[in-house]
């Protein structure tokens, strides 16, 4: 293969991730063992399958971070206000209309939206997606241009693109062959959007996605980047970078309240079909016929989640709060001390996508790896039973990714966040080491097409009837 040129934005890019892995050099592994900000639930204590009890070690916030403990309290503070929004003359009405709206403000702040881009709340990354594939400009009753995309996003960002005229790109072993890759598709022409990913979901790695934009917009397209895994782990300035249109998740940024977000210019959302017709999106309805609103309303059917927009809004001001240098050196030295110790176990392996990554720099606390001679679900029913540690395993929601890495069966994960400690890190290690020395300390059968203990007695909460393995399970729940 012929290696790419790197374009001076791409080399500007790595210069700023470098600056960044400086200040992580400073941050001690000491330091990396006190979390960063509390979070609700730090110190709840996980049965083990062997007796006795540890605090759980939680390795699993790319799938849905614990709320932040100021997150939880202003829930609490708010909650007895609780009421319906936009038409009610009532004192609570009217507060939660105001908390409501001023999520608005607060969330476009939080990501440097431009004063007249629109903040659409919805449910989640997915449905902010899937509410922009039905906004895209259409030219005679056709498509203005195709939607582009690389072969290793989310199936959040892959599946709501193909309903439309799509192409996909596959991604070069570097960043900056991607870069070249994606270049040479823009300039086959016809391309309305590029959406991409601001960092894989599987890997962590990070994309520039200014240097994308720019790429984009010197072809005539728009971008929209998926942010629910970038955004929990880096600031990010739409405006600075040109990013069209940004998607992420609240239950991913420390507010688990089933809020989601789509940020972005207005035209296309204005004129795209409302995402869910109903109370509120209209201007006015007749028995065979609708005039329908302009603005976020048009696709806020219905009676919103007032406290998922606000407790979303309140987590962006907490992460919008921290030094930036202690933020990205704390995850660095977690991630840092995991894929090291991971390379040290004989028989795991480490993956990533690109080869001109450096996991300690451009990359977001997520790490992906495999047990050789093992299933990875039988890997984390191992370490959750005997070791209190919570991890994802699977194909997370990016088959056609899995299947490059030569993972088809699916692989672990192990994510983290600001409420994290080195002990976690330390646990997993410990585990896994135990694991290839000793082997599981404990049958496990198959239920409901996941790996459990076998002839597990142990207790859980009354709230919580299904003990592990009896519900079923979902293949994929990584949104």
């Amino acid at each position: 293969m012929t290696t790419a040129t790197v374009s001076p934005a791409v080399q500007n890019s790595h210069t700023v991730q470098n600056s960044r892995a400086a200040a992580a050099a400073g941050e001690s592994a000491a330091s990396a063992g006190r979390p960063l900000a509390a979070v609700t639930g730090a110190e709840i204590q996980a049965p083990l399958i062997q007796g006795g009890q540890v605090r759980y070690a939680n390795l699993d916030y790319g799938a849905s971070a614990p709320a932040l403990s100021v997150v939880s309290a202003y829930l609490n503070e708010i909650l007895p206000f609780y009421a319906s929004v936009h038409r009610g003359a009532g004192y609570a009405s009217q507060l939660s209309t105001s908390v409501y709206e001023n999520a608005r403000n607060i969330v476009r702040d939080f990501v440097g939206g431009r004063p007249d881009d629109s903040v659409i709340f919805t449910r989640n990354t997915t449905d902010s997606l899937n509410l922009l594939a039905g906004c895209l400009p259409h030219t005679d009753g056709r498509l203005a241009g195709d939607v582009l995309y690389l072969d290793i996003e989310h199936h959040a960002n892959l599946l709501p693109w193909q309903g439309v005229p799509h192409r996909s790109v596959v991604a070069a072993p570097t960043i900056a062959g991607t870069v070249e890759a994606l270049r040479a598709e823009l300039q086959e022409g016809r391309v309305s959007l590029l959406a991409v990913t601001g960092a894989s979901n599987v890997t962590g790695e990070i994309l520039p996605i200014g240097v994308l934009a720019d790429l984009a917009h010197q072809y005539g397209a728009r971008i929209v980047v998926d942010a629910a895994q970038l955004a929990p782990h880096r600031r990010i300035d739409i405006s600075t970078d040109n990013v069209d249109y940004l998607a992420f998740s609240g239950h991913k940024l420390y507010a688990p309240f089933g809020s989601g977000v789509l940020i972005g210019r207005s035209d296309w959302l204005d004129a795209g079909t409302p995402h869910l017709a109903g109370g509120g999106a209209v201007r006015e309805a007749k028995l065979d016929g609708v005039s329908w609103a302009t603005g976020p309303a048009r696709h806020e059917g219905g009676s919103p989640n007032v406290l998922g927009a606000a407790t979303l809004a309140r987590a962006t001001q907490v992460i919008a709060s921290l030094d930036q240098d202690r933020w990205h050196a704390h995850e660095a030295a977690i991630r840092s001390f995991l894929v090291e110790g991971l390379q040290k176990i004989d028989g795991i392996t480490v993956h990533q996508i690109f080869s001109d990554t450096d996991p300690g720099t451009d990359t977001i606390g997520v790490v992906n790896f495999s047990v050789a001679g093992y299933d990875a679900g039988l890997v984390a029913a191992y370490l959750s039973a005997e070791h209190g540690v919570g991890l994802r395993d699977g194909r997370f929601c990016a088959h056609p990714l899995l299947k490059r890495l030569g993972l088809p069966s699916g692989s672990l994960r192990a994510s983290f966040g600001v409420g994290s400690r080195l002990e976690d890190a330390e646990r997993l290690l410990a585990g896994l080491e135990q694991l290839r020395r000793a082997g599981l300390g404990w049958d496990y059968v198959v239920d409901s097409g996941r790996w459990v203990p076998a002839n597990d007695t142990r207790a859980y909460p009354h709230w919580a009837p299904n003990t592990p393995g009896t519900a079923g399970a979902a293949p994929c729940l990584d949104d």
